[in-house]
């Protein structure tokens, strides 16, 4: 019975839709809204990719119904994005435009794997700086990847984003780029300026339609997007082969690996906006898994939550899914009614509209808010950036992550330590053969050596009490290294008296050893008093005159 209550709770419900009989108009104009933002980038996102404007039109379409309808988000918007377009490009340079098919299903797997598995909150562990500068990189990457498009001429050889920028630059026709660079500033302008006129004008699609027309009018040099299929194609299952599954492994559990943390992240980033409820992760990821793999089935590329569409749906009113299924079928209309016009559309516009797009993916306000915070956060987010830009994504993400984690640890073994008191009370004889030590903070494996040499080289002592009811975090090196500060103490002499364990940490202490290291078991207190009065008496023992 469990299983199934966790197999349902990852599948579609009636509850999903209960407020759209209050909603559905807002709904409706905010699917159609984030429609018309979708096709443009739907396009080029396809082009940028070298999957083709149709499989990024046809991804909007069947991704974006299939996510909406299975997703964990009320108001998630899914399709191609830029991260997808950036790991995606590489793939098929290298496999071909065959292995699309497969290695977008190989990934949906993956992430509906994750989903059943109730991995959805991982992505939680991710530090701001790190989703930040890799945010930053990607965005980076996509404006360079448009440079060849925006001179007209041909990417270069390299995969590297930016190498290949500067080899096509390299082969530009000087004479011949004003047509092309012209739309591209044609398409910034009308984008930055539409939403100052009023917030709600669709700046990419006007600036796509003026670009189109005015190439059409001028009978502008520049190449188009060319024919688009005027109906959806017939799904088929892509051949599979050990050959190709194992070329394509690596690959696919990349990109599978991004459309998990885009899908999250935007989700998570819809609830924080928005009054629509939360989100269900691990329904999210089966959702987004099953969109993908729809998606290969039908020619596609690989989907995941897009942040920025997913906030024009929200800004437009949508409050259930109702409004992402609109979306997709805008763009299922689009399919059948309008690929003729859509073909025209110049490829250096759709370069312009990601261009400018890229550059929105950047928030100034968190830039300067990171940067300015702290030393360590300011470097993680600036690695993560550069590695995601000059090396691989996941690997950005990873060591991005190892960089922050070295950051807390340092942080950890700061606030940690050990500090020598003087006993409460009023003084008595013979205490300064009695040494306090209060451990603070997190005793560790990256603070755990440097306690025990402090405690360790102690002089001219009988006693030594050690406080532990102000340790916050023990992990098992520093209950060892207690266990041997003990012994190391006892085995030159001293009497050593624990103070204070909390409950939470007496598991621990007592599997590693730490309790069998006292010389006695009534050497474990409580409180500090009966401890010090305890110690005292060691004192008086063994500094007491002999009678003769």
């Amino acid at each position: 019975m469990k299983a199934v209550a966790s197999i349902r709770a990852l599948l579609p419900r009636r509850s999903d839709y209960a407020a759209i009989p209050r909603t559905w108009k807002g709904d409706l104009v905010a699917g159609v809204t984030v429609g018309i933002v979708a096709l443009p980038l739907a396009l080029a996102f396809g082009v940028s990719s070298g999957a083709g404007a149709a499989s990024g039109l046809i991804t909007a379409v069947v991704a974006g119904f299939i996510a909406a309808v299975f997703g964990g988000s009320n108001v998630q918007v899914s399709g191609p994005t830029g991260a997808m377009v950036v790991v995606l490009g590489p793939v098929i340079a290298a496999h071909g435009i065959a292995a699309l098919a497969v290695v977008t299903v190989l990934a949906g797997l993956l992430v509906i794997t994750a989903g059943a598995l109730k991995l959805g909150r991982v992505v939680t562990f991710l530090p701001w700086p790190v989703i930040e500068g890799f945010t930053l990189g990607i965005a980076v990457i996509i404006f360079l990847q448009q440079v060849p498009a925006a001179f007209g001429v041909l990417a270069g050889p390299s995969a590297n984003a930016a190498v290949s920028a500067a080899q096509s630059l390299a082969t530009v026709p000087w004479p011949e780029i004003a047509a092309p660079v012209g739309l591209v500033v044609l398409v910034a302008v009308i984008m930055i300026g539409a939403p100052r006129i009023h917030p709600q004008m669709p700046g990419s699609i006007l600036a796509i339609i003026a670009a189109t027309v005015l190439a059409a009018l001028l009978d502008l040099p520049t190449a188009r997007i060319g024919a688009l299929p005027d109906s959806l194609p017939a799904p088929m299952l892509p051949e599979f082969d050990s050959a190709t599954l194992l070329a394509l492994a690596a690959p696919a559990a990349t990109i599978a690996a991004l459309a998990a943390i885009e899908s999250l992240l935007s989700a998570r980033v819809a609830t924080s906006i928005s009054d629509t409820g939360p989100y269900d992760a691990d329904r999210e990821l089966v959702g987004q898994g099953l969109a993908s793999v729809a998606s290969g089935f039908f020619g596609g590329m690989p989907a995941t939550g897009a942040i920025a569409r997913t906030a024009v749906n929200i800004r437009s009113g949508a409050r259930t899914r109702l409004a992402a299924i609109v979306h997709a079928a805008v763009l299922l209309g689009v399919v059948y009614l309008a690929t003729g016009p859509v073909s025209q559309i110049p490829l250096a516009a759709l370069a312009g509209v990601l261009m400018v797009t890229a550059v929105r993916m950047v928030s100034r306000a968190t830039v300067r808010a990171i940067v300015g915070s702290t030393r360590a956060d300011a470097l993680v987010f600036l690695v993560t950036a550069v590695i995601t830009v000059s090396l691989d994504l996941i690997e950005a993400v990873q060591i991005g992550v190892l960089v922050a984690a070295f950051f807390a640890l340092r942080s950890m073994v700061a606030t940690s330590g050990v500090h020598r008191e003087v006993i409460p009370g009023p003084a008595h004889s013979g205490d300064g053969h009695i040494a306090v030590f209060r451990l603070d903070g997190a005793l560790f494996f990256g603070a755990a050596e440097r306690v025990l040499e402090k405690v360790t080289e102690i002089q001219n002592v009988d006693v030594v009490i050690i406080r532990m009811s102000q340790l916050q975090v023990l992990d098992a090196t520093g209950a060892r290294v207690v266990s041997e500060m003990v012994t190391a103490l006892e085995r030159r002499g001293i009497t050593v008296l624990i103070k204070g364990i909390q409950d939470r940490h007496l598991a621990l202490v007592t599997r590693v050893g730490v309790l069998e290291s006292l010389r006695h078991h009534k050497h474990l207190f409580a409180e500090l008093a009966p401890a010090v009065e305890h110690a005292r008496s060691h004192v008086r023992r063994d500094h007491e005159p002999t009678p003769e």
